[in-house]
């Protein structure tokens, strides 16, 4: 039996399409730059061609880079954002998945896992300056930060349903903790994008900027972070994770241990001085 072609809508509302082919591919999928003195590095996704979909080679050049980050004890903060006026991300990139065997499939998934795994585990601050769309894996990867700003244009979606497929980069997870749960659920069953004013009124968007401005915020908030102790920073990130979930009594316990591991610190005794003195502090690289 056979079907017929039949025009349709059904793709009218993600606003993107298939990668095109033939393009010529940057040098490298993924930019890393030092700002701030080499204390905060801005990762960027760089495929802008193709919306900055996600192939295999961007996923383990992503990976590389946050690991190395993660050794790097000058940086303090990081910034994760899309090349172009176009997109954060559009996921994966479906033309390269278009002709994968099921075994290449499920590799490619193994290490897609390995990079949204390694950008949650980050230690340092890590947060997604959303510059256009968000959608499928590319908005999940921005869940996976601690925190997401976003251009007025942005939007933000997880499309699997539409394409077969149940979301598997972290949005059935994360994203009810970042929306109110029945809303995210809309979003995973129907596939519609949320406008950024709507994710920031619902309070999965922190802030929202003018896109031609959006970097400059981004750099401001981590700039603010860096200048803070490092150690404090990575122990209050790490008390709020190992925190969540947890009954109470135990989040505040998993808390007062990183609190006191700050309170005998250095960077405490600085902190402090400085503050009376009226100067600025100078804080160490984190050591822990």
């Amino acid at each position: 039996m056979t079907t017929n072609a039949t025009r349709t809508d059904r793709w009218s509302t993600l606003d993107f399409g298939p990668p095109p082919s033939g393009l010529e591919e940057p040098d490298s999928p993924v930019l890393v730059d030092d700002l701030d003195e080499g204390r905060v590095a801005l990762i960027t996704l760089n495929r802008p061609h193709a919306d900055n979909a996600i192939t295999t080679e961007m996923g383990a050049r992503l990976t590389e880079i946050v690991e190395t980050i993660a050794t790097r004890t000058a940086v303090r903060a990081v910034i994760l954002t899309g090349a172009g006026e176009r997109a954060f991300s559009v996921g994966s990139d479906l033309r390269q998945r278009k002709n994968m065997t099921k075994e290449d499939w499920l590799r490619q998934r193994q290490d897609f896992d390995r990079t949204l795994y390694t950008v949650r585990q980050l230690r340092k601050p890590i947060f997604a300056a959303v510059n256009g769309t968000a959608y499928g894996g590319g908005c999940e990867l921005a869940q996976s930060t601690d925190f997401i700003i976003a251009a007025e244009n942005a939007t933000f979606g997880q499309p699997e349903a539409m394409l077969g497929l149940a979301a598997g980069g972290g949005s059935p997870a994360l994203l009810p903790r970042l929306l109110p749960p029945g809303r995210a659920l809309q979003m995973l069953m129907t596939g519609d994008p949320i406008t950024a004013q709507e994710a920031h009124r619902l309070g999965m968007v922190n802030e929202l900027h003018p896109q031609d401005e959006l970097l400059e915020a981004a750099r401001r908030i981590a700039t603010k972070i860096a200048s803070n102790s490092p150690t404090a920073v990575q122990a209050v990130k790490r008390a709020v994770q190992l925190g969540e979930g947890q009954p109470i009594e135990q989040a505040i316990a998993i808390m007062m241990d990183m609190h006191w591991r700050s309170a005998v610190h250095p960077d405490r005794v600085e902190g402090i001085g400085a503050f009376n003195e009226g100067r600025e502090p100078t804080f160490k690289d984190a050591d822990y």
